[in-house]
């Protein structure tokens, strides 16, 4: 897929972030993101590359207000949706934004508790509800008829790609409008990130994507706008376009 930053493109906003700082509380220490402003487009890949240390998870976690658990001092401001992250409840936000870490971290339990966990916890359905929420969203990413006949057995059972799978089945399993990724093939063998890749692209039908990678030639493949985050900072549209040429 060919990439196109931002600005060759006319899409709808989905997260709007201006001039977002993000410090620890010692004092004396470099802000870890220094007056960020960006934008992350609707029904599409945002990707979000970088050396490491340069601040691109920290830039995702700000989005659900995850370093708030780190004890970090954020400030600026985050819009999702045109709501003001900051106002809104952090449960009622984390169902709307939806993580997928870098390392699998299915819950402790079976298989279908793991995709069941947010829709128990955000609506009220009857047992066969619950039952066609998990069967859809594990049919999603593919996984359905991979483990359709052990739904009640340990999530830990899976294959390391297998359960960065049902992670994700677990996030979209209660639609949130966006889906922040946070180098979600890294560990990963090529096979099972060439799995997830594809899943990116269909899912950003339904949730917009930001996706923090190092591998540039994934950026290439799956990405339809990309920034470059360098010192915790974001560079030009230019410097991220050079980023995407030259590895």
């Amino acid at each position: 897929m060919e990439t196109q930053l931002s600005s060759e493109l006319n899409e709808r906003i989905a997260v709007k972030i201006e001039n977002l700082t993000v410090r620890t509380r010692s004092a004396g220490q470099p802000p870890i993101l220094d007056r960020v402003s960006c934008e992350f487009y609707e029904h599409a890949i945002n990707t979000v590359v970088g050396p490491s240390g340069s601040g691109k998870s920290t830039l995702l976690r700000a989005i659900n207000r995850l370093n708030e658990i780190n004890g970090l001092v954020t400030e600026g401001k985050i819009i999702v949706d045109g709501k003001d992250v900051s106002h809104m409840n952090a449960i009622e936000l984390r169902r709307k934004v939806g993580m997928v870490f870098q390392q699998p971290n299915p819950f402790p339990g079976s298989i279908f508790d793991n995709v069941a966990f947010g829709p128990r916890l955000h609506w009220k359905m009857t047992k066969r509800e619950l039952n066609e929420v998990v069967k859809d969203a594990l049919e999603r990413v593919g996984l359905y008829e991979e483990v359709k006949d052990k739904l009640m057995s340990s999530a830990m059972t899976l294959s390391g790609g297998q359960k960065q799978r049902l992670c994700i089945a677990r996030a979209i399993a209660v639609r949130p409008s966006v889906l922040l990724m946070d180098e979600p093939t890294s560990s990963l063998d090529p096979k099972s990130k060439s799995v997830i890749e594809e899943l990116m692209i269909k899912l950003k039908g339904e949730a917009t994507i930001v996706l923090v990678t190092h591998d540039i030639s994934q950026a290439k493949r799956v990405s339809d706008h990309v920034i470059l985050l360098r010192n915790g900072r974001v560079e030009s549209s230019e410097e991220a376009e050079n980023a995407l040429k030259y590895e």
